[in-house]
């Protein structure tokens, strides 16, 4: 009769216990998770199911496990779905852009105010990205001018991955003030996204460009090479507040040159942005005359598309 009860007791000890299901209400609390779509609640919620029901451990995994594989799914198909929008996108879709409107105030080698436009097109497609642009400056005091200035430029970009990529430039200046009529910029080069989070993205890129230059003093055009390093910044700290840094440096035989814009913007409402932005642009060989660097504060106004 021993043996009977100890070989009983025996098979009891060294069968696996049954795992008890789930209670419905932990299960309704771990859907409800599920369907948020919120990782911190997500695991918030499947942490105290596990430790208040350590019996159906396996049960939870399963359900965390299909929802893992849903979203897989549904990740895929989005991104499939986004490749053949872009891959069959025509010319003419697929564009974005900016207006804006502005006085501005100047110093340097002239205090005045002034208005400022500018338009920006950029068309983000699956391999490739335009970039164009133009900027114009024009202030007066007394009726005389005191600062010309104007800017085009086309920058056409080739995703080489999601963290490098080539591109072209295309540029036309003219800034009476800093010496030249014309200037015309040609280059090429490689980029690389240092950073690409929601909130922050940060670029740098150089390459060699070819500069032509004619000058108002009438002295002979110019034709030089020049190296060319850019960076882009941009950061979104709050909802409603953008940070942005450009700057681009020209390195050439006897001179060299820089642009900086620095910009706050923030939503107003809808398609309406007000930003303030400070631009410093360097010229070391300038005329005699006139100085090496000129700065304008910008109060503007942004439509954007």
């Amino acid at each position: 009769m021993k043996r009977i009860i100890w070989a009983t007791v025996a098979m009891a000890a060294g069968s696996p216990a049954v795992a008890a299901p789930l209670p419905d209400a932990v299960r309704a609390m771990i859907e409800a998770a599920l369907a948020s779509d919120e990782p911190q609640t997500i695991a918030a919620v499947v942490a105290i199911a596990r430790r208040t029901n350590p019996e159906s451990a396996a049960e939870i995994d399963a359900m965390t496990a299909d929802h893992d594989r849903e979203l897989a799914a549904k990740a895929k198909a989005n991104a499939d779905a986004e490749r053949e929008r872009l891959a069959s996108a025509g010319l003419f879709s697929l564009w974005t852009g900016q207006f804006e409107l502005g006085g501005s105030w100047s110093t340097g080698n002239s205090r005045t105010l002034g208005l400022y436009g500018g338009a920006k097109l950029k068309r983000s497609g699956l391999d490739w990205q335009h970039d164009m642009s133009l900027r114009i400056d024009y202030q007066e005091t007394d009726g005389q001018p005191t600062t010309e200035r104007a800017v085009a430029a086309w920058q056409p970009r080739y995703k080489i991955s999601p963290s490098y990529y080539a591109f072209g430039l295309t540029q036309y200046e003219h800034d009476r003030f800093l010496g030249y009529e014309h200037r015309l910029t040609a280059g090429l080069g490689l980029g690389v996204v240092a950073v690409n989070t929601p909130r922050m993205r940060l670029e740098f890129d150089a390459g060699p460009a070819f500069r032509y230059t004619s000058f108002y003093d009438g002295g002979p055009d110019e034709q030089r090479i020049a190296g060319r390093g850019g960076l882009n910044l941009k950061w979104t700290p709050w909802t409603r507040v953008t940070l942005a840094q450009e700057l681009a440096v020209y390195v050439q035989k006897d001179n060299t040159t820089a642009a900086s814009t620095t910009s706050i913007e923030t939503l107003l409402f809808g398609p309406l942005k007000g930003r303030l932005s400070y631009n410093v642009q360097y010229e070391r060989d300038a005329p005699p005359d006139q100085k090496r660097t000129d700065t304008v504060s910008r109060a503007s106004l942004v439509y954007s598309f």
